[in-house]
Parts: C-alpha cells; sequence; structure tokens
C-alpha cells in the first residue's frame, strides 16, 4: 500500500520511458512480444513493483552504474531495478545485484566479448560473506541448481540488464553457437561453514567478513565422480584427468576454470591437512603434461599445440587459472567443474573480478 502510494502521489519519481497497454492486454504477453525477457515469463515492472525494488539501495535511482554493452547504454539504478522486478528479486537482493553489475562493468571482466563469443559462455556469479546468509542464498544441496530464489534471480537480472539495457539479443549481438543454461542464471553462494578454510573472496584480497560478489565467465556445470579416491594425492589425480578435458583435451592456457567442491571431496583435503592455496597449486601441477602427447596431429586429431612444443611440460592452465571454491550437499561424492571462455588465453585483458558489496 505504500508503494501504491507513493506511486500515485510522486508519479513523477520514474524517469524510464513507461509503456501504455490495454485493460485487456496481458502484460505478461506484452514483455514477450517485445522482447523484454530470456523465454521464461518475467514479472510485469509496475510504479510500485519499481518503487519498492528501490527501497532496497540507498544509491540514487538516477545514478549512472556505467555503459552496459553492447549498445553502451547507460545503465542507472532505476533500470536495475526495473530488470530486478522482472527477474523477481527481492528489495533486499539489489545490493549483490549492484555489486554484479559493477564487476561486469570493469574492463578485464570483458562483458562484450562474454556476450559476442560463438562460445558458451556467461557471467558466473559466487557471493561470499554475510550478505549470502541474509538475504537466504543456498551454498548447499542443489546450490547450482533450482529452487532458490536469490540464486535464481540474482543471476537472471543480471543477464536480462545485459538484454534489454545492453541490447544483448540472442541471434544478434549474442553469437553464442548453441548457449548453456547458465545464460539464463548461475549464481551460488560459497560454503564458509568451516572457520578453517579461506573463502574465495579473501583469497582474491577482501577482508575476512566482507560481503562479496567473483564475477567469472564462463559456463556449466560438468559433473565429476570419484567414489573410491581416499588420498589428496589420489583425489588431486583424479580431478586433473577431467580438468585437462575442458575445451578439448589438447587446448592448454586457453580457458580458467572453477573446481567447485563438495563436502565430502573437502574432507579429505581438510582431513590431511590442505588449505585452498595447497589444493589449487596441486592441481595446478597435476595437470601438467608431456608436449608430446599434445601436438596438433597427434594420434590423427588435428586439434593441439606446435610441434615446437613437443620437448616441454605444459601445464593445461596459467598458474593463477584455477580457482576452488566450496559448496554443495553433505552427502555425495560428487564435485563439479565450471570451464571457463576459451579467450582465456589472454589473461591479462580477461580476468575474474571481485567486488565488494557495499549496503
Amino acid at each position: 500500500m505504500a508503494e501504491r502510494l507513493e506511486a500515485k502521489h510522486k508519479g513523477g519519481t520514474l524517469r524510464s520511458r513507461k509503456i501504455e497497454y490495454a485493460d485487456a492486454d496481458d502484460p505478461v504477453e506484452l514483455c514477450y512480444g517485445r522482447g523484454w525477457t530470456d523465454g521464461l515469463p518475467v514479472t510485469p515492472p509496475t510504479d510500485e513493483r519499481v518503487i519498492a525494488m528501490l527501497k532496497g539501495t540507498t544509491r540514487r535511482p538516477d545514478e549512472v552504474i556505467g555503459k552496459m554493452p553492447p549498445f553502451l547504454a547507460d545503465c542507472t539504478v532505476e533500470k536495475v531495478a526495473i530488470n530486478a522486478v522482472m527477474a523477481g528479486c527481492k528489495p533486499e537482493y539489489m545490493p549483490v545485484l549492484l555489486a554484479a553489475i559493477e564487476a561486469a562493468l570493469e574492463p578485464v571482466f570483458t562483458l562484450h566479448g562474454v556476450l559476442a563469443t560463438t562460445y558458451f559462455s556467461s557471467p558466473i556469479i559466487i557471493v561470499n560473506g554475510p550478505i549470502a546468509k541474509k538475504i537466504g542464498m543456498n551454498s548447499g544441496i542443489n546450490a547450482l541448481g533450482q529452487g532458490n530464489r536469490a540464486n535464481a534471480t540474482i543471476g537472471r537480472a543480471l543477464n536480462l540488464i545485459v538484454l534489454n539495457v545492453g541490447g544483448g539479443r540472442p541471434g544478434e549481438a549474442d553469437r553464442s553457437t548453441l548457449g548453456a543454461p547458465s545464460k539464463y542464471t548461475l549464481c551460488f553462494a560459497e560454503d564458509e561453514s568451516n572457520p578453517e578454510w579461506e573463502p574465495l573472496s579473501v583469497a582474491r584480497g577482501l577482508a575476512r567478513g566482507a560481503s562479496a560478489v567473483t564475477l567469472f565467465q564462463g559456463h556449466g556445470p560438468e559433473a565429476f565422480v570419484d567414489q573410491k579416491s581416499r588420498t589428496p594425492e589420489a583425489l588431486t589425480r583424479s580431478f586433473a584427468s577431467s580438468l585437462v578435458k575442458i575445451g578439448h583435451p589438447k587446448l592448454v592456457q586457453s580457458a580458467r576454470a572453477i573446481l567447485v567442491l563438495s563436502p565430502e571431496h573437502y574432507a579429505i583435503y581438510r582431513e590431511a591437512g590442505w588449505d585452498r592455496k595447497r589444493i589449487e597449486r596441486a592441481l595446478y601441477e597435476a595437470t601438467i603434461r608431456p608436449g608430446a602427447e599434445l601436438v596438433a596431429g597427434t594420434d590423427g586429431v588435428g586439434e593441439g599445440i606446435p610441434a615446437s612444443r613437443a620437448n616441454e611440460q605444459v601445464p593445461k592452465f596459467h598458474e593463477d587459472g584455477l580457482m576452488v571454491v566450496r559448496a554443495g550437499g553433505k552427502a555425495g561424492l560428487f564435485s563439479a567443474i565450471l570451464p571457463g571462455w576459451l579467450a582465456g588465453r589472454n589473461r591479462l585483458e580477461l580476468q575474474p573480478v571481485t567486488k565488494e558489496v557495499r549496503n
């Protein structure tokens, strides 16, 4: 009711262009007809709903966060709120969504490239810190799947903003050959239940206890199963056998990756005293292979590295190309791999981005 009264008596507070429609029209179908959806129904962004969404942040509605690719349109806080309504967000999600947009607009995230590539990639959002629990995000059972409103709608809102504010439409600026379900949404919180574990945001330079989002250019997940390895060394070699296949087994230093480590697999490392840095370093070393096995044309496979590298020991990733994140249900010796965009060979120009969430 408060928002209805505000919309009625402060009719000029919202600056976005209003769309008129007849009483007999279906606003959801109107959104479909104008191309404002990702293929799923959206919540019509009425004045009342947008005003309520804007109460989730103290930032001014007319504040320009940045230029949204591909058409570099001004992305205001109000435009974010409109798309957050359409995606199904709650107002308390706004600080996380705004931080995700700021991260996506950093030059090294190369959002335009992520959108326009023919590869599978889209933004993946990982949330750390107290904000995740405050807004009810899922880091446990089915963390990468459906069923949690915050996980589902924050990631969806970011993709809708690229579509509706930036103009990134499939078949136009979005040139993905096949696409991926992550183009709808892929957003989850890291499991920080073990105080011995260094959260991803801390590993990336923020203070422990700060709320943060990390954006990664990738897709997924790809399933990993190992129900028999019981030592960290054996499990690492097992993980490596899957990690080296990202993109193609003979493609090297061309993509980053995230390993989503489940609680049962993490327990094997924890009981042996392995921390994040040791796990990530061991995985990097385990994915180094003889160049002779990777040369283009070997075994009749055209893909591969130049013959000049045949005598090298060749890493699958750059040294900073692997990130480990903890999530998942407590039962099941299953983890997941989130492969990165193959443009990761340009690792200085293309990087994951971490931003602190500001209330």
